[in-house]
Order: structure tokens, then C-alpha cells, then sequence
């Protein structure tokens, strides 16, 4: 039974909230775009709560209807009809609004960069990368979302050594940082004679992108090299030193950028991900902390982690976190099917944070 008490203090702020908006208050812009996202927050939490109170209500009413004598027969008989209805109906808006009451990932709302490496197995692996890469371009298309390759080292057979794309749109970091860790393909490669199943790997990383006023740098802590950029073969791919590699000193993080053939350009590129590996390897060790008084915990993040293997011979693919096996391969690697893998994981993440609320 979730508390009333709760349920009428987020009314309450609700309301608090509609008021200052409505002008009963003396807001700055800023302050006016902080209480306007608590706001929007809030609604779906309210509304749920709010109905689920009626139901409540309703229930009441009806069960003490039931116990007065001089309820009427007709007024009786319908109680009688609507009470089991109604009581099947609350235990599902609880859970729902329990979901809603959840502690939210700041980081949730955020757009993301993700990363893809490939990892042991050669040019493979490489192809494998290149598969991935993909898989969630598809799935972006189909959630709507924006999906931009910031920088790619291709490999020469058609896949990606490396690849760092910004995703952005609406909740993107919600569903794809599940995605973090290591993906294990076993497949019988197309160079492979014999038809031998190789095993090979890729690892991905999903960090949220962050902007100035998320993570502070000091100039100070940075290194800048520039180069000139090189493309396959080490063949010179234009005349002017435009590569961009910068050094973060306090935590040894480097990133290089050279798709740009402008300097400010390619340097732009590399601080955006190079803040958001900082913000990342932050929030990883925030979490490695929590995760140590945790339980269970899905997706925790780190990138040495095995987390799904892709099995094409059987067309099957494994997610070791929650034990799902699922014989779409084809779906899941043409990304409509990620959507169902991706679900999984955010109900059993949640299931696992309700439990360790009502402990």
C-alpha cells in the first residue's frame, strides 16, 4: 500500500508548482525552465496517483454501502457487481504508480554518444562493430531519433575498428544505456573456408551528453596536439594540421579527432566527448558504489561486463543480465527487435528497485 500521505505531497507540489507558472510568483527564465521540467515531471505521477485515490474511493464507498443495513437491494445488487471489478483493477494502478514513484536517473532525459569498438577477433570483430552500428542506427530511425557519427575508423574490410555517434532525441539515454558492455557474436565468418564458428566481440559504451554547466573543466588539466590526419595506410589525408588530440591529465583520457578538416571543428568534436567520458567514468564510479549495497542491479555499466551474445548459426541471442534468450536474431539485428530486449531490461531494472524499496 503506497502512502497517503506521499501521494497528497506531490498533489500538493503540483499545484504549488501550477500556481508559480501561472504567474503567482516573481521567476527568473532560468528559474522558470527549472519549475517548469519539476512540473512536467510531476504531471504523469499526479494523474496516476490521482486516479488511483478515486479508485480507492470508489472501492470504499461501495464496501461501506455493502455494510449498512439500509442499503436498498437494487443499490446492493449493483455494489455487489462493480466491488470485484474495481478490486482487480488496483493492485495494477498501485504498480503503476510505484513505478512512477521511483527515484529517476537524472541522466535519463539526456542524449548520448555511443561508442563502438571492436574488440578480439580481428576483422570480424570489426564487421561485427559494423553490424551494431546498424543495429542502433535502425533502432533510432524507428524511435525517432536523430543519429549523427562524429568520428569512424573503418577497417578494411567494411566494418569499424572504432565508431562515436550522437544520438539525440526524446529519452534516448533511458533505453540505450543498457547497451553498455561487451556483445559476443559466434558466427562463421564469410573469409572462413572450413565453416568454422568463430567467436569474436565488440564492446559498447553509452555515456549521457553533457553540456558546460554538467561537468567543469579547467584548461589548465588539458593537453592539445594537433597533427596532420592520416586515413588508411597512413596516406596523408590533407595538407594542414587539423587532427586534434586532447589530453585530459587528471584522469589520462585521450581523445583524438580528425573527420574535420577544420581544426576548430575536430577540437569542438573532441571536448564534447572527452566531457562526456569524464561525466561517464563519474557516474560509473557513483554507481560501482551504490551497486555495492545493492542486491541485484541490471546494466551496471562496466564495459568489461559480458552482456549478450549474438548466436547466428541457432539465430539466437542471449542477454546474460536477465537470462533472456530470444530467436529473432534477424529482428533484433535489423533493430525492430532491440526494442523487446531493451524492455526486458527496464522491467526487470525496475522490478529490482522496487524490491530494494520495500525492504
Amino acid at each position: 500500500m503506497i502512502p497517503q500521505e506521499k501521494l497528497n505531497q506531490l498533489i500538493t507540489r503540483h499545484e504549488e508548482l501550477e500556481h508559480l507558472m501561472s504567474g503567482g510568483g516573481d521567476l527568473s527564465s532560468d528559474d522558470f525552465v527549472k519549475i517548469s521540467r519539476e512540473y512536467s515531471d510531476l504531471t504523469p505521477v499526479v494523474k496516476t496517483a490521482r486516479d488511483y485515490m478515486a479508485l480507492q474511493q470508489e472501492i470504499s464507498d461501495l464496501e461501506e454501502m455493502l455494510e449498512d443495513s439500509d442499503t436498498d437491494a437494487e443499490m446492493r445488487e449493483l455494489a455487489e457487481m462493480e466491488l470485484p471489478d474495481l478490486k482487480e483493477k488496483l493492485p495494477g494502478l498501485e504498480h503503476e504508480v510505484q513505478i512512477l514513484l521511483l527515484p529517476k536517473d537524472i541522466d535519463d532525459e539526456k542524449n548520448a554518444l555511443l561508442e563502438i569498438r571492436a574488440g578480439t577477433g580481428g576483422d570480424e570483430a570489426a564487421l561485427f562493430a559494423g553490424d551494431l552500428f546498424r543495429m542502433y542506427q535502425r533502432y533510432a530511425q524507428l524511435q525517432g531519433w536523430q543519429f549523427e557519427v562524429v568520428s569512424a575508423s573503418e577497417s578494411d574490410q567494411g566494418g569499424f575498428k572504432e565508431v562515436v555517434v550522437n544520438v539525440s532525441g526524446k529519452g534516448v539515454f533511458a533505453k540505450l544505456k543498457y547497451e553498455s558492455g561487451v556483445h559476443r557474436v559466434q558466427r562463421v565468418p564469410e573469409t572462413e573456408a572450413g565453416g568454422r564458428i568463430h567467436t569474436s566481440a565488440a564492446t559498447v559504451a553509452v555515456m549521457p551528453e553533457v553540456e558546460e554547466v554538467d561537468i567543469k573543466i579547467d584548461e589548465k588539466d588539458l593537453r592539445i596536439d594537433v597533427f596532420r590526419a592520416s586515413g588508411p595506410g597512413g596516406q596523408s589525408v590533407n595538407t594542414t594540421d587539423s587532427a586534434v588530440r586532447i589530453t585530459h591529465i587528471p584522469t589520462g583520457i585521450v581523445v583524438s579527432q580528425q573527420d574535420e578538416k577544420s581544426q576548430h571543428k575536430n577540437k569542438a568534436k573532441a571536448m564534447k566527448v572527452l566531457m562526456a567520458r569524464i561525466y561517464d567514468a563519474e557516474r560509473a564510479k557513483m554507481e560501482a558504489e551504490r551497486a555495492a549495497d545493492r542486491k541485484s542491479q541490471v546494466g551496471s555499466g562496466d564495459r568489461s561486463e559480458r552482456i549478450r551474445t549474438y548466436n547466428f548459426p541457432q539465430g539466437r541471442v542471449t542477454d546474460h543480465r536477465i537470462n533472456l534468450t530470444l530467436y529473432k536474431l534477424d529482428q533484433i539485428m535489423a533493430g525492430e527487435g532491440l526494442g523487446e530486449v531493451i524492455s526486458a531490461l527496464i522491467t526487470e531494472d525496475q522490478a529490482a528497485k522496487l524490491a530494494e524499496m520495500q525492504l
